[in-house]
C-alpha cells in the first residue's frame, strides 16, 4: 500500500477541482491510500468524504499577488510553522511514500517533501507568461523541487520546458479525464432559464475572469447578432474570490447596452447536465491561452459543438471543422463567422455533437487518466 498526501489550493467544483476528485474517486484503493489537505472547507471536501477519504483543512501557502507585503510575509511563515505541524502528525501517522501537489499555486508541498525527504509529484495546470519574473522562476522550482512535473496537456509542457528545458528530463503530459454522467430525469426547459424555447442559447461556463473571452463574446454579440430576436448568450459561473469586480463590470455590460433579455448570468453550479440540455452551441473564447479546457470536453460529452480559441490546450481538445471551430484569439469577425456556421446550420451542430462525443470518450476517459497516474505512482516510489 502506498500512501499518498493530495495537498490543493481550493475547495470548489472547478477545473482543477474536479480533476482531483476524479483522480481521488477512482484511485485503486487497494494500491494507494490518499489522504487530502484542502485550504477551507467547501464542495470539493463534502465530495471526497462521500468517498471516505480523509481530508484535513490546513494553510497549503497559496501563492498570491500580495503575498509579499511585509505584513502578508509575516503570515506566510507563521502559517508555515502550522501547516508543518498538521503535516507533521499526518505523517506520523501515514507514513507518505508520495506528496502531490495540485496546481504551480500550492507551495505547502514544495517545502514539505524537500524537508522529510519525501517524493514529490507536482501536477501543473497553467500557463504561466506574466509576470515574466513567475513564469520564468516556476520552471526553475519545478526543477529543483519536483521528483515528477505532470503536465494537463502538450501546451502546458512546451511553455515550461522552454524556460527550463532541463525539465524535458522530469515532465510528462496527461491529459485531463472526465466522467460520463446521464440523467435521464432531469427535465428542464429554456423557458425555466428566461429564454423561449426555439431560442438558439450560445452557453459560455467558467470561471468570470479576465481570460475567458467574457467582454470578447458580447461584443461580438452586439456588433453581430444583436438584431436577431432568437439568439441567446448564457454565462455560467462565479467570480474569483477578490476579484468580484469582473462580474461587476459584466453585468453593468449587460445593463448599459440593454441586454437584459438576451443575455443571462447565472452562478456556479455544478448541475451541469441541466446547463447542457438547453444549450444549443458551446464557446471558449479565451483570451489568454487555457491550459486545457475542461468544460470543452464536458459540452462534448453532452453533444454539443464547441468554438474556442485556437491557443493553450484547447488545440488539443477541439477538431477544427469536425468536433467544432477553431477561431482566432480575440477576433471578434472570426467568431462571429464560427457562429453564423452553426447557427444557420442545426444538421452541422448535431454532426459536430456526435463526432465530439465520441473524440470524448475515446481520448479523454476515466480509465485512461486513472491508468496514467497509477503507474506513476508506482514509478515513482
Amino acid at each position: 500500500m502506498k500512501n499518498i498526501l493530495f495537498i490543493h489550493q481550493s475547495a470548489e467544483l472547478y477545473g482543477s477541482d474536479k480533476t482531483l476528485l476524479l483522480l481521488l474517486k477512482h484511485l485503486d484503493k487497494s494500491q494507494f491510500h490518499p489522504v487530502v489537505v484542502l485550504p477551507f472547507d467547501g464542495p470539493l471536501k463534502r465530495e471526497l468524504e462521500k468517498e471516505n477519504i480523509k481530508v484535513v483543512i490546513a494553510p497549503v501557502l497559496k501563492l498570491y499577488r500580495k503575498m509579499f507585503s511585509p505584513k502578508n510575509q509575516l503570515n506566510f511563515f507563521k502559517d508555515i510553522k502550522k501547516a508543518f505541524k498538521v503535516l507533521d502528525e499526518l505523517n506520523k501517522e501515514h507514513k507518505f511514500d508520495i506528496i502531490y501537489s495540485n496546481t504551480l499555486a500550492v507551495l505547502l508541498g514544495v517545502f514539505y517533501a524537500k524537508r522529510r525527504k519525501i517524493k514529490h509529484i507536482w501536477h501543473v495546470h497553467e500557463i504561466i507568461v506574466h509576470p515574466k519574473i513567475i513564469a520564468s522562476t516556476f520552471p526553475k522550482l519545478l526543477y529543483k523541487y519536483a521528483d515528477s512535473v505532470v503536465c494537463n496537456s502538450n501546451a502546458t509542457m512546451d511553455n515550461l520546458i522552454k524556460r527550463e528545458k532541463r525539465l524535458n528530463k522530469k515532465a510528462l503530459v496527461i491529459h485531463n479525464g472526465i466522467e460520463m454522467h446521464k440523467d435521464d430525469s432531469i427535465t428542464i426547459l429554456k423557458t425555466d432559464f428566461g429564454f423561449n424555447n426555439n431560442d438558439i442559447v450560445i452557453t459560455l461556463i467558467g470561471r468570470i475572469s479576465r481570460l475567458k473571452g467574457h467582454k470578447y463574446l458580447l461584443n461580438t454579440f452586439i456588433k453581430h447578432f444583436n438584431q436577431s430576436d432568437n439568439l441567446k448568450l448564457l454565462f455560467v459561473g462565479s467570480p474569483v474570490e477578490g476579484q468580484e469586480y469582473y462580474l461587476t463590470e459584466i453585468k453593468q455590460f449587460i445593463s448599459d447596452n440593454k441586454l437584459d433579455k438576451k443575455v443571462k448570468v447565472h452562478s456556479f453550479t455544478k448541475e451541469l447536465s441541466q446547463i447542457w440540455s438547453i444549450t444549443d452551441i458551446a464557446v471558449m473564447p479565451s483570451t489568454e491561452a487555457e491550459s486545457f479546457g475542461l468544460v470543452a470536453v464536458e459540452a462534448m460529452l453532452a453533444k454539443k459543438p464547441v468554438i474556442g480559441s485556437n491557443h493553450g490546450g484547447l488545440t488539443e481538445i477541439i477538431i477544427n471543422n469536425e468536433t467544432g471551430f477553431l477561431v482566432e484569439p480575440n477576433n471578434e469577425i472570426a467568431l462571429s463567422e464560427a457562429l453564423v456556421k452553426l447557427i444557420e446550420n442545426p444538421e452541422l451542430r448535431n454532426l459536430f455533437g456526435e463526432k465530439g462525443y465520441k473524440r470524448a470518450v475515446k481520448e479523454f476517459s476515466v480509465i485512461k487518466y486513472i491508468e496514467s497516474f497509477e503507474k506513476l505512482f508506482f514509478k515513482i516510489v
